[in-house]
C-alpha cells in the first residue's frame, strides 16, 4: 500500500516557487510605504487630536498599496501589501470618523 509521491511536489519546491530571486526595490519600498502608513494611520487615526495626519496617511497608503498590489509579481509580496491596504483602511476610517479632513 505504498503511495507513489514522484509527482507531488515538496514544501521546498512550493516555497521557491513564491520567490523568483529578483530584486524589484519599488515593489519593496511601495510595500513597506504601505505597512509603515498603514500602521502610523491605525495609531494616529485612534487619537482625536491627529485625525487629520491619520486620515491623510491612510489614503496615501492605500493608494500607494492599490498601485503596488498591480504591479506585484509574487505572492510574498501581495501578502505584504494586502496586510498594509487594511491597516491603512482601517486606519483612514478611524481618521475620518474622528474629524477626517476638517
Amino acid at each position: 500500500m505504498s503511495q507513489d509521491l514522484a509527482g507531488t511536489p515538496s514544501r521546498a519546491d512550493d516555497a521557491a516557487a513564491q520567490r523568483d530571486g529578483r530584486v524589484r526595490p519599488l515593489i519593496d519600498a511601495g510595500a513597506a510605504y504601505t505597512v509603515l502608513a498603514g500602521l502610523a494611520s491605525l495609531v494616529l487615526g485612534a487619537l482625536n487630536t491627529a485625525h487629520l495626519i491619520g486620515s491623510a496617511l491612510g489614503v496615501t497608503g492605500f493608494a500607494v498599496g492599490v498601485v503596488a498590489q498591480m504591479v506585484s509579481v509574487t505572492r510574498n509580496e501581495r501578502v505584504v501589501i494586502v496586510c498594509g491596504i487594511v491597516a491603512s483602511f482601517v486606519g483612514m476610517g478611524l481618521g475620518i470618523a474622528h474629524g477626517g479632513f476638517g
